[in-house]
C-alpha cells in the first residue's frame, strides 16, 4: 500500500479519534461505557459500534482526504484503560496511504511516559501527540507535564490540546469529573512561550475563551487552531473574521471524526464567507505545514 501522499488528497483533517481501535474497554467495568452512553447524547449520534481504525481509513479514503487519528490516554484521572499506542500506530502503518497517527501519553507518567514519546517517534512513525487537559486533570502550564513536552519538542513533533468546552460529560452529574478550567487556552500562552520550538494546536473553537485562543495563536509563531468539534455554521464571528486574515496560515481543517463527519463539516464549511484564497490554506496546506510535508 503506497505511503500518504499529500499531493494526491483533497483536504487533511488534523483531528479525528480512534474511538475502539483495540477492543480495550470490552466487558471491563471502567466507567468508559458511561462515558459512550453520555456522548451519544450530547452529539446526537450511535456510539455502539465506534469505527475502528481500518473502517476510519476506509471512510477517509472513499473521500480523499487524509486523517491525522489519535485516541486519548487519561488514566490516571479517569480510570479509563489506556489505549496502547503501539498497536495503533501498527493498525495505522496498514492504512498509511490516508492516515497519519498521533500518539497520546497521559502527563501524569513522567519520565516514563517521555520515553515513549521517543520511542514512539524514533521507533514507529507517530507524527505527533494529543492531549485533553479536562479529562487528564491537568494544567497544561503544570511544570510536572514539561518533561514530555521536553521530549516532544526533541522530537519535532506538534502536540495538539483539546481547548474550551468539552462534550465529555456534558449532562452528567458532576460533569463525570471534567473541570472546564483546565482547557482554558490561556494556559498554553505558558507552554508556547517555554517550548518555542514545540509546534502547539488549539483545538476546537475555544468557547467560552475563544478570543484568549485568537490572541495567543496570533501572539506565539508556534501556535495553530483547528477548527473541530463545531459544525462551521456556528464559528463565532471573530473566529471566521481571524481565519480570513491574521491568522489565515494558522487554521486547519479539523472535523472531530466520529462525532463529526467531514461531510458534515465540509458541507457547512462551504457556505461559511472565506475568502477564496484562504480556503486552500484551512483545508490542508496549513496541516502540511504543521507537518512538515
Amino acid at each position: 500500500m503506497p505511503v500518504f501522499d499529500p499531493d494526491k488528497v483533497i483536504a487533511i483533517d488534523i483531528h479525528t479519534h480512534a474511538e475502539e481501535p483495540c477492543g480495550t474497554h470490552a466487558h471491563d467495568n471502567d466507567g468508559y461505557e458511561e462515558f459512550q452512553s453520555g456522548m451519544s447524547k450530547y452529539f446526537k449520534m450511535d456510539y455502539s459500534h465506534p469505527p475502528t481504525i481500518p473502517e476510519t481509513a476506509q471512510h477517509f479514503r472513499e473521500r480523499n482526504i487524509g486523517a491525522v487519528i489519535f485516541a486519548v490516554d487519561c488514566e490516571a484521572y479517569t480510570g479509563f484503560r489506556r489505549y496502547d499506542n503501539y498497536q495503533i500506530a501498527d493498525l495505522v502503518a496498514e492504512n498509511d496511504d490516508i492516515l497519519i497517527p498521533f500518539g497520546s501519553i497521559d502527563p501524569a507518567k513522567g519520565k516514563t511516559g517521555a520515553r515513549e514519546a521517543r520511542k514512539l517517534v524514533e521507533n514507529h512513525g507517530i507524527k505527533g501527540f494529543k492531549f485533553h487537559p479536562s479529562m487528564q486533570g491537568f494544567y497544561p502550564n503544570d511544570r510536572s507535564a514539561y518533561v514530555l513536552y521536553e521530549a516532544i519538542q526533541e522530537a519535532g513533533v506538534p502536540a495538539l490540546f483539546h481547548t474550551g468546552q468539552t462534550g465529555v460529560g456534558s449532562g452528567m452529574p458532576g460533569g463525570l469529573g471534567m473541570r472546564l478550567k483546565y482547557s482554558n487556552p490561556m494556559h498554553l500562552d505558558d507552554v508556547a512561550v517555554d517550548f518555542p520550538d514545540m509546534k502547539i494546536v488549539l483545538a476546537h473553537p475555544s468557547f467560552p475563551w475563544q478570543e484568549e485562543a485568537l490572541s495567543v495563536a496570533q501572539h506565539k509563531p508556534n501556535v495553530y487552531i483547528d477548527l473541530s468539534g463545531w459544525s462551521p455554521k456556528y464559528f463565532p464571528p471573530i473566529l471566521v473574521r481571524y481565519a480570513n486574515s491574521l491568522l489565515q496560515d494558522k487554521v486547519l481543517f479539523g472535523s472531530d471524526w466520529p462525532a463529526i463527519t467531514p461531510d458534515r463539516w465540509i458541507a457547512d464549511f462551504e457556505k461559511l464567507d472565506i475568502k477564496p484564497e484562504v480556503r486552500p490554506k484551512i483545508m490542508k496546506d496549513n496541516a502540511r505545514k504543521l507537518l512538515g510535508i
